[in-house]
């Protein structure tokens, strides 16, 4: 249950950052928090993460919710061995739901996080869970993650 709430928050927090942006934030183009440093910058990006392919919203739209079945049902199964590897799933989770939701209503997704000093392409609370989410579930892998088969008998010199 703890699990469910959590990704609905995800959800609802970055819903509720893009509403403010759509509606507060698109009027100015461009708020400076740290001039020069970190502004909020609407985009409309019609692309994935950095922009990359561009105006291929369909392929979002069917990959997407393939990409979420396979992490539920992970969950489901208990695949996942550990804490961390089950919140790295979670938090992607909620960002994949997040940007899935711009993308069906209206057809980009909304970003507005800068840092403009090393020019980083521009993002939002979705692309941070997804992006936290993926690392963790990285470490999850490389060091927490039990092979679930048993291991093979080897075979001694005495046969």
């Amino acid at each position: 249950m703890l699990a469910v709430l959590s990704i609905l928050g995800m959800i609802a927090l970055d819903q509720a950052v893009k509403w403010w942006a759509v509606h507060v934030l698109l009027p100015l183009g461009d708020i400076p928090l740290l001039e020069g440093i970190f502004h909020l910058t609407y985009i409309e990006n019609r692309g994935s993460a950095f922009g990359l392919f561009l105006g291929q919203r369909m392929l979002f739209l069917i990959l997407t919710p393939l990409v979420l079945a396979a992490i539920a049902l992970a969950l489901r199964r208990g695949m996942i061995q550990t804490t961390m590897g089950k919140w790295s799933l979670y938090l992607l989770f909620g960002g994949a739901v997040g940007n899935f939701i711009d993308r069906i209503f209206r057809g980009y997704v909304v970003d507005l996080f800068y840092f403009k000093l090393i020019d980083f392409p521009v993002f939002n609370v979705a692309d941070i869970f997804v992006c936290v989410g993926a690392a963790l579930f990285f470490v999850y892998v490389q060091f927490q993650h039990k092979s679930l088969e048993k291991p093979e008998k080897e075979v001694g010199a005495d046969g």
